[in-house]
């Protein structure tokens, strides 16, 4: 199926050549795609297309000379940079539905390793020691989760093989399948108390801006476990460091940062019982994004409401 006229299309990111053949759909309906590596070939390529596919951080760079973008797909899941850069007529879409999987391989990894003792049997096997200590295990324990949107849905649906009770946390506290329960703002206090695991998949925005504070941390569990893949903003990292050495947690797995990379004196590297990863618990491949984009455009030209537009005030 032609339209009358295929809104030209500029690709941003430093692997942009990779989705050509991936939008082959699209260019077989006349669309022109053109690749650009950097913010300085974008630049330099504009020719008036109105559709920028690309990466939020090049793209909210780029747009500053880009005046007839109406709109931008972004590659990544996290379009922060984006936000504040809107415009009359500009809208942004997100990335969602590709995530699930490899979040949840992610923190069930840690989940099963903090149950297993993995690194302790790690350790004793260094030393040559035979030790029998048992594993714990999942089963009945409360998992809960920050978060229900389609990572948080995933993340539930494989709790649900594990025998896990799930909880969950959102702005709304609306009824979500594979949540036992959905609490709101107000209830975070009552929320976290009833974790043995906590698991963070929440946006940054200035409503979960260091919402896990010293003062949520003394209304966990001692015995609890956090593990944050969503956004590092929504942690006081000082609070959570002291928590940690003081006992008030069992360990915490951290994917994500106030700050990345993140810095050699910040205490969380030394903290006790914390696992630091860099940024890696999910990637953005091509093959998922273009998939997401082929469908947008086709609503776009056919003037539908686009799939996972961002809120601009929410962030979201």
């Amino acid at each position: 199926m032609k339209f009358l006229n295929q809104p030209a299309v500029l690709i941003l990111s430093e692997d942009a050549s990779e989705y050509l053949p991936l939008l082959t759909e699209l260019s077989e309906l006349g669309v022109q795609l053109t690749a650009a590596h950097s913010v300085a070939e974008a630049q330099a390529a504009w020719d008036g297309q109105t559709i920028l596919l690309g990466r939020p951080d090049m793209a909210a760079e780029a747009l500053e000379k880009m005046p007839g973008v109406r709109w931008v797909q972004s590659t990544w899941a996290g379009i922060k940079p984006l936000l504040g850069r809107g415009r009359p007529g500009l809208q942004l879409t997100g990335v969602k539905g590709v995530f699930g999987s490899q979040m949840s391989e992610y923190v069930f990894a840690y989940l099963l390793a903090h149950e297993t003792r993995l690194l302790k049997r790690l350790q004793w096997q260094q030393e040559k020691r035979w030790e029998s200590a048992p594993s714990g295990q999942l089963r009945n324990k409360t998992l809960c989760i920050m978060g229900t949107g389609s990572i948080g849905q995933h993340v539930a649906s494989v709790a649900q093989l594990f025998e896990l009770r799930v909880l969950g946390f959102s702005r709304s506290g609306a009824s979500t399948v594979g949540f036992e329960q959905v609490y709101k703002p107000e209830s975070l206090a009552e929320f976290l108390a009833e974790a043995d695991y906590l698991v963070a998949v929440l946006p940054d925005t200035q409503q979960t801006h260091h919402l896990l504070d010293a003062r949520a941390f003394r209304a966990m569990k001692k015995s609890a476990y956090l593990v944050n893949i969503g956004r590092g903003n929504l942690v006081d990292e000082h609070a959570l460091a002291e928590a940690l050495e003081l006992n008030e947690l069992a360990g915490a797995a951290l994917d994500v940062f106030q700050h990345e990379p993140l810095p050699p004196d910040n205490p969380l590297w030394s903290a006790r019982n914390c696992l630091i990863t860099a940024h890696i618990s999910a990637s953005s491949w091509p093959e998922d994004i273009a998939r997401i984009f082929i469908r947008n455009y086709l609503r776009f030209q056919r003037g539908e409401p686009l799939e996972y537009l961002v809120d601009m005030d929410r962030g979201y």
